[in-house]
């Protein structure tokens, strides 16, 4: 390898790069758009189900935004990746921005419609970003 051509990226991080981005966007889609109707279907009681959903939801919130914080860290290793025009980076911020204020918001009352809309946008951002190249692709 020369000394001016860009390196590969390791194999390690292909790998954490898709299993980071396939659990944390599967796991906030099927919460909220898999299992949250399949419980309303099997007629369970409307407190249950909020309780499960008040449950679920901080827990993917969570998860989802250390697995976008790996996977920032990933893009800033990466080769020959502008960090922050890149639109993987500003998708993955966006998340960042949302987990945040939804643990933020978590406790101040009358505000379920916004954490609501929160969880939307992470999981908009996060359907966004599985479109997208690979740092190691584009």
């Amino acid at each position: 390898m020369t000394a001016g051509a860009p390196r590969p990226m390791l194999h390690g991080s292909r790998v954490a790069w898709q299993l980071t981005q396939t659990l944390w966007v599967g796991a906030i889609w099927v919460t909220h758009f898999v299992l949250m109707p399949a419980l309303e279907q099997f007629g369970m009681a409307p407190m249950l189900i909020e309780a499960i959903g008040n449950f679920m939801r901080p827990l993917m919130v969570g998860f989802a935004g250390v697995c976008a914080l790996l996977q920032l860290l990933i893009i800033a290793v990466a080769p020959g990746v502008r960090f922050w025009r890149d639109l993987r980076t500003q998708l993955l911020l966006l998340v960042m921005i949302c987990v945040a204020a939804l643990f933020g918001l978590r406790q101040v009352p009358g505000t379920e419609y916004v954490q609501i809309f929160g969880y939307l946008v992470i999981a908009f951002a996060g359907l966004v970003l599985v479109l997208q190249p690979r740092p190691d692709e584009g």
